[in-house]
């Protein structure tokens, strides 16, 4: 029958030796043998000298242009090359003008239906008094959707991106966001202060009258961007997070793009199955008309708003 060891007895065994080496815990090595730190390694100018000379060396046997012959082939190729391509496509281009019809013509294949329909019951359908309005915002509303979504995933990579996702950097940058400018610029903010409601009104104005005359979600939207960029630049981002910060920005971009994206199903659904609509066209020329073009309108604003500032933000400072 073995008797039983101590912990101080076991520790002078070969056995808790050879386990403590087999588990790594006891580096034989460590404190056993004579260990010098390692010295960094230092190239002598001789060596980097020789090393560049024979690079320059490879390097113009390589790209001699006077006596590397498939050098000079390739050159002499690809200027031939070049012209023809281009003669040939200018002689296509020219030959293609020359089969167009002639301008004006009754016959041409852009005076057809569609074009007929849009201008003669475009305002009876639509609501809408401005015709390319309605044309985009309802005939071809799945085509601005889709346009609508290139902007917000445009936005979601620059984001992706730039983004400063430390929390310590987010709040360096934040003080520091216009250390590149002068602070406090009277003669920018005083006129900043004067332009920026306007800018803003005028903005709304676009978008809320697109339906009437030129205008819509996409320049109103570019309108009230342009302002809000103006706004940061003379305040800084502190002051403009005060009623335009992140929470506001994606509440404002998600919801006008989910909006807009209910109201465009509503529609294509109840005019695919010729089920009666219930979004009233009020009467062409009142600023609440035109059925779903009036609120799109809003939403694309919005949309278009948020992404201009949102790149001028994050190329500015790399976060919002």
């Amino acid at each position: 029958m073995s008797k039983l060891k101590s912990e101080e007895e076991y520790q002078k065994t070969m056995a808790f030796r050879f386990f403590r080496w087999l588990s790594g815990s006891k580096d034989p090595y460590v404190g056993e043998v004579e260990m010098q730190p390692q010295k960094e390694y230092t190239e002598e100018e001789s060596t980097i000298q020789e090393r560049m000379r024979e690079q320059q060396m490879i390097r113009d046997k390589v790209y001699d242009t006077e006596n590397n012959k498939w050098l000079l082939f390739f050159r002499r190729f690809y200027r031939i090359m070049a012209v023809i391509f281009c003669v040939t496509l200018g002689a296509m281009l020219i030959a293609t003008v020359s089969y167009l019809p002639p301008t004006g013509n009754a016959k041409n294949p852009d005076n057809n239906e569609v074009a007929r329909r849009y201008i003669e019951s475009g305002m009876q359908e639509t609501g809408a008094v401005n015709v390319v309005t309605g044309m985009i915002l309802t005939y071809r509303a799945f085509d601005t959707f889709g346009e609508t979504n290139v902007l917000f995933i445009a936005t979601c990579c620059v984001m992706i991106m730039l983004m400063a996702e430390d929390e310590e950097l987010k709040r360096r940058e934040l003080l520091n966001d216009r250390r590149f400018e002068p602070k406090n610029d009277a003669i920018l903010q005083g006129v900043a202060t004067l332009l920026v409601p306007i800018i803003f009104i005028f903005g709304i104005y676009i978008i809320l009258n697109g339906h009437l005359s030129p205008g819509g979600g996409f320049s109103g939207g570019a309108t009230i961007g342009a302002g809000l960029i103006l706004y940061v630049s003379a305040f800084g981002f502190k002051k403009t997070q005060r009623f335009f910060n992140e929470e506001v920005y994606k509440v404002a971009k998600v919801t006008a793009l989910c909006m807009y994206g209910l109201i465009g199903i509503y529609y294509y659904v109840t005019g695919a199955n010729g089920w009666e609509n219930h979004i009233p066209l009020g009467i062409p020329g009142d600023i609440v008309s035109a059925g779903i073009i009036f609120p799109i309108n809003i939403c694309v604003g919005i949309e278009v708003a948020c992404t201009m500032y949102a790149f001028y933000a994050l190329f500015r400072r790399g976060g919002l």
